[in-house]
């Protein structure tokens, strides 16, 4: 065997009883520290924040080799999927801009923001949450369960919405640039309804930051607190923290009311 790979026996001899080199010994420690993190933070957090999580336990290590590590073990970011480029994505998208960035806010049913979150399941299966809340009062006005990520969600939650804030006119729906917000099945619903259309700069994810801070509200204050099994379970969960975060979780940001209070005390 030495002969056909062309080595000396000396150093076929020395490879079999070296072992496992210390910079595998270290990336094998890396992982478990990795895989920590991973798990903690529900796969949403990718290596940029996971060199930064591990930088704060005093473990400074280059953010290419936890890429690497990640790689490797199959770890990927579920955040990261949804702002992937993809070709062709962004000449479909540039017919929606951002219409909110230097917009005044003087009422209920002027701009909604929508967005999807990831539940993990107890099985190891995913459900998606599609949410709509009134960028004026912050309030939850509709919201959607599903075992599939794409434009029917989005759509269920956009109908209940017009539903539930009784047909308004006028309205911009902001949302990021995720596929289920530019289906041609959802961007058709908003047309119908009247809805202008508003999505994130690229690069600008905190475009959307009050329904990102809302569902980090959700799975620290409920969905992390509490045993759920089923789809059933999750929906019973949200629906009453909706029903506690619209009437009684106070808001700094709209005077330490709630929204429900706040859309009252303007009605008024």
């Amino acid at each position: 065997m030495c002969r056909v790979y062309s080595v000396t026996r000396e150093g076929f001899n020395s490879w079999r009883t070296r072992g496992v080199s210390a910079r595998k010994q270290y990336d094998d420690e890396l992982f478990i520290l990795i895989n920590q993190i991973f798990e903690k933070h529900d796969g949403n957090y990718g290596s940029p924040k996971i060199t930064h999580e591990l930088a704060k336990q005093n473990i400074h290590v280059g953010q290419k080799r936890v890429a690497r590590i990640m790689r490797e073990h199959g770890l990927r970011a579920i955040k990261a999927v949804m702002y992937r480029t993809k070709k062709g994505k962004t000449a479909f998208v540039s017919a929606s801009p951002n219409m909110i960035a230097e917009k005044t806010i003087t009422g209920v049913d002027q701009v909604w923001s929508g967005d999807v979150t990831y539940i993990r399941m107890p099985d190891d299966t995913w459900r998606y949450l599609a949410v709509i809340i009134d960028r004026f009062s912050r309030s939850v006005i509709s919201w959607s369960l599903s075992d599939r990520r794409d434009g029917a969600l989005t759509i269920a939650a956009l109908e209940r919405a017009f539903r539930n804030r009784g047909f308004p006119k006028g309205v911009i729906f902001h949302s990021d640039r995720g596929i289920e917000y530019i289906a041609k099945t959802f961007r058709k619903r908003l047309a119908l309804y009247g809805i202008s259309q508003s999505m994130n700069r690229p690069n600008k994810m905190n475009d959307n930051a009050q329904i990102e801070s809302f569902f980090n509200s959700f799975k620290v204050e409920r969905l992390k607190r509490k045993f759920y099994s089923s789809d059933n379970d999750v929906r019973g969960l949200f629906s009453s923290y909706v029903r506690y975060y619209n009437y009684e979780r106070s808001h700094s940001s709209i005077g330490y009311v709630s929204p429900m209070e706040y859309e009252s005390k303007k009605a008024a």
